[in-house]
């Protein structure tokens, strides 16, 4: 593909994303950047966070992936969608009631200031690890396959593509960001089911061909029983459900765009066609897959051993032109439809949960406030992931990618104990709970196979980091209980 083409592609689709910011974010002001005056419509954030979810590590990722553990992600989203509908029908109910514009300010309310500032602080730092990582996985696929022929320096490429973020959504904000996400989920699938098509075509196969095959590939299964590994349906399940509950109902990135629907039915019913939707989206990855891997063996492809690179290598070279387009434009969107809301999140949690923005009678005040911080979350972007950049050991960076995981299990443990439990607690202890909790499942998790006769913990390691916080909570809890409002 031609470096110019290349080029011409990404203005034109930065060009669009200008345009839909400058149709939304006309006479904007910082509650619409923060909550898009409640005035969204349900199946366009439904639809949206499809492309919000499937992040660019989603994209590059799990078809490749399949090659090693065929459609065992299956059963983690599975269990997304169970946690899908108990954020519909608990967390939704209660972030409407509240008025929400952080959800972390339930913490507030519920146990005070520290434990507050202690939710807040901790989704900061997952979300804008999390942001830098996945932008850093795809740029730098971004870089290898199109930008070194123009000899632009990683550092320059990083700087423009997180400027053109910041310019497209500093003014309109979330209210922006609703319409853009439905852009690119559009490109995001289209790639996707572009690819299939060409690959169907290419080796001559027809509908039921095609599903025959995929089912007949050992690949394709998608059930694993045996309780001593990490793929288990039981720990895929409820990891998925956990993982659901935390990274989007306790999440402010995700619960930020719930909250922009009209009311509480709307929002519900926006999360509810979202799931179903996300199951669909995943499926088509996964079958995705196994076509490329049935791909690479009939015409004589050889796997790479980073699996990661397998959908690239063939979209890009042996598909033809317009997949090569549809993939460059839908990994572009995969990547940024996830960037995009965490920096509008992350300007948001920090505005209103640590320099009490809302209490700010001035609009011009609170518009001045809401571009520096907007503008120094950009930075601290561009350096977390030139930092990643700089580490240039895989291994690391996955770990430090782990770490930030492990944040949320002390989100988890509040929100659960704050809702289910009318206790009251010494809220000075929270921020140390918060830190030890994730400490202790660290050394769990790395002498698992040890202390527990083999077994190895999966992504229910969240589970836990849940639970421990929970009980420090109840170790710090007070004697009488919160009256029922």
């Amino acid at each position: 593909m031609s470096p110019y083409l290349v080029l011409s592609l990404v203005l034109g689709y930065f060009a669009v994303l200008m345009g839909i910011s400058w149709l939304t974010s006309r006479n904007a002001d910082t509650q619409a950047f923060f909550t898009a005056n409640r005035k969204s419509p349900w199946f366009l954030v439904a639809f949206g966070m499809v492309g919000a979810t499937l992040s660019g590590v989603t994209f590059i990722s799990v078809p490749g992936e399949v090659g090693n553990t065929a459609f065992s992600y299956l059963q983690f989203v599975f269990g997304n969608i169970a946690g899908y509908w108990l954020v519909a029908g608990i967390l939704l109910p209660l972030y409407y009631r509240l008025n929400l514009v952080s959800i972390y300010t339930f913490l507030d309310q519920r146990f005070g200031s520290s434990s507050y500032k202690t939710g807040s602080f901790f989704f900061l730092i997952s979300k804008l690890v999390g942001a830098a990582f996945r932008l850093y996985l795809v740029a730098t696929v971004l870089q290898i396959a199109f930008f070194d022929a123009f000899n632009i320096p990683f550092s320059v490429t990083v700087v423009i593509t997180i400027a053109l973020i910041w310019v497209y959504t500093f003014k309109g904000g979330i209210k922006t960001i609703v319409w853009t996400d439905t852009l690119q989920t559009f490109f995001l699938v289209s790639a996707v089911i572009f690819t299939i098509i060409a690959i169907t075509r290419s080796l001559n196969f027809d509908f039921s061909t095609l599903v025959s095959r995929i089912n007949s590939e050992p690949t394709s299964k998608i059930f694993f029983w045996d309780w001593r590994t990490g793929n288990n349906f039981f720990k895929q399940f409820f990891a998925g459900m956990f993982t659901t509950i935390v990274m989007v109902g306790m999440d402010q990135d995700m619960m930020q765009k719930n909250l922009t629907c009209k009311n509480k039915k709307e929002a519900q019913k926006n999360m509810m066609v979202f799931s179903l939707s996300f199951l669909v989206a995943v499926f088509l990855f996964l079958c995705l897959g196994v076509l490329l891997y049935v791909f690479a063996h009939e015409t004589g492809i050889s796997v790479p051993d980073n699996t990661d690179e397998l959908y690239p290598l063939i979209a890009l070279n042996y598909l033809g032109l317009p997949v090569g387009i549809a993939f460059l434009l839908g990994i572009t969107a995969a990547a940024y439809s996830s960037a995009d809301s965490a920096l509008t999140a992350l300007t948001t949690s920090f505005s209103v949960d640590f320099l009490k923005i809302n209490n700010l009678r001035e609009e011009i005040k609170r518009q001045r406030i809401k571009k520096r911080v907007h503008v120094l979350f950009s930075v601290l972007l561009i350096v977390v992931i030139l930092v990643f950049r700089a580490i240039s050991n895989e291994s690391v960076v996955v770990a430090v990618f782990t770490v930030a995981g492990y944040t949320y299990g002390p989100i988890l443990g509040l929100f659960v104990f704050g809702i289910y439990s009318r206790k009251k607690i010494k809220d000075k202890w929270v921020p140390l709970i918060a830190i030890t909790s994730p400490l202790i499942c660290y050394f769990i998790s790395k002498y698992s196979e040890v202390l527990f006769h083999g077994y190895q913990f999966g992504f229910e390691l969240l589970i836990l980091n849940g639970l421990i916080t929970i009980l420090g909570l109840f170790l710090v809890s007070e004697k009488y209980v919160v009256k029922n409002e």
